[in-house]
């Protein structure tokens, strides 16, 4: 995967409108089961505004595979919709991906507490 870190003030100000506007969408029109209760975390843009890679929070009882696989087949109605809402040249393509940070984010915060104390190795459970 590819990360853009550095974005113009364009970028960015497009890549929260398709947050705003994904979030909107996925949570309240797409009448798909498989996709639950996702939210958009975030939306990267790629520099020549052709791609954007979303990332999706899902609940801990939701399928990710499946509920990928279902934003992914909802991608070309999703951008036919942000072209409607968003006076943009060219919607960019949409990529779907997993939001790991918040479900490692307590095991990580964990991790990163025993690193600082000098026990990198977590002895409670036999690693």
């Amino acid at each position: 995967m590819l990360v853009f870190i550095f974005m113009d003030h364009r970028v960015e100000r497009i890549a929260e409108t398709l947050r705003d506007e994904l979030s909107e969408m996925i949570g309240y029109e797409l009448a798909d089961p498989r996709i639950g209760s996702a939210t958009v975390t975030e939306v990267t843009i790629s520099p020549d505004k052709r791609h954007a890679f979303v990332r999706i929070r899902m609940g801990p009882e939701v399928d990710a595979d499946e509920t990928l696989a279902a934003l992914g087949h909802a991608s070309s109605y999703l951008r036919r919709e942000l072209a409607k809402r968003i006076e943009v040249y060219r919607i960019p393509e949409l990529h779907f991906e997993a939001d790991i940070a918040s479900k490692l984010g307590g095991r990580m915060d964990h991790l990163l507490k025993r690193i600082k104390k000098g026990r990198p190795r977590d002895t409670e459970t036999g690693q």
